[in-house]
């Protein structure tokens, strides 16, 4: 008995000892996240204050974001900001997101040279933030275009009236809260009022990318069909400038723009709560680079909702 007596409290201690060295080893690895981050956004804003080319990066779902607009506004005004090389690599996303894209870029533009380059995919919002820039730049096979813009809905009220269920509604006028997806038969009127809205909005994109490219409308309005290009169709139909990468941008700014060979390219991003010097996106970045995983992805973005200018590929039928 005092034998088993023993041999418990050495576990314990064990374990104790084994607790103990696990939270010390979490406790090292997050401090030298935190000591890396710092330095390398201690660099970045060093960096800063010398002359350089910006780059922003428009990844993934594109939503109206104050924080993006805020770090646009400080863009145009930076001195120190020769040019600005926007990176798109995205389908799309909402409409107002997009817009404001294209309107703070624009602002941008209107005080220093753009270039925007095409990665995968720049598509719906994601065409809309290039063609605020001077000069488009696509790889051959990015998938662009998709000019249009879209209102999704589901309608559960033929359900619901199967189960046996009934929403009731009481509300000031009969397209209020329309469409609903609890109304069935649909609300008269609803779609029409949806495609006024839709309408609209497809009008202004149409005429900015008339403008922007230099088309006629008619021939705009043909191209804005919903359909999308690769890059080389994009370059024959004018809806980009070159076919290239970041060099390709570059080299433009140089020659085009006389801006000073060599510039530092250095990338910009919008400050978030407890990013510190953008200490989130680094800190992830940094992790992932240790264990080879891109973990970017674990930046949570809000739901869709409006109307969006969003391209993505159906998947296969399922028979």
């Amino acid at each position: 008995m005092a034998l088993d007596a023993d041999l418990m409290v050495d576990r314990r201690r064990t374990r104790r000892k084994l607790v103990f060295w696990r939270a010390a080893a979490f406790v090292v690895a997050a401090l030298a996240v935190v000591v890396i981050a710092l330095l390398n956004g201690g660099d970045e804003l060093a960096g800063r204050n010398r002359q350089h080319i910006a780059r922003i990066s428009v990844q993934g779902m594109i939503l109206s974001d104050a924080k993006v607009n805020a770090m646009l506004k400080e863009l145009a005004e930076q001195d120190e900001v020769k040019g600005v090389i926007v990176a798109i690599d995205s389908p799309g996303g909402s409409t107002v997101g997009g817009e404001e894209l294209y309107d703070g870029i624009r602002k941008i533009a209107a005080r220093k040279p753009v270039v925007a380059t095409m990665g995968t995919l720049a598509a719906s919002a994601g065409y809309m933030t290039a063609i605020a820039a001077d000069h488009i730049v696509a790889e051959r096979s990015t998938i662009t275009g998709s000019i249009g813009v879209l209102f999704q809905y589901g309608n559960a009220g033929r359900l619901l009236q199967t189960l046996g269920i009934e929403v009731k509604t009481l509300k000031s006028a009969p397209l209020k809260a329309e469409p609903s997806p609890f109304t069935y038969p649909e609300q008269p009127g609803a779609a029409a009022m949806i495609q006024r809205l839709i309408d609209d909005t497809y009008a202004w994109f149409v005429d900015i990318v008339a403008e922007r490219r230099k088309l006629d409308r008619a021939e705009a309005l043909k191209l804005a069909d919903g359909s999308v290009y690769s890059g080389r169709q994009a370059l024959t139909l004018k809806l980009v400038d070159e076919i290239g990468g970041e060099d390709a941008a570059i080299a433009w700014l140089e020659q085009q723009k006389d801006m000073p060979k060599d510039l530092p390219v250095l990338d910009w991003a919008p400050a978030r709560p407890f990013d510190g010097f953008n200490f989130g996106s680094m800190a992830l970045a940094t992790v992932g680079n240790w264990i080879g995983i891109d973990l970017s992805s674990l930046r949570t973005q809000p739901a869709l909702d409006g109307l969006v200018s969003v391209w993505h590929p159906q998947g296969p039928d399922i028979q």
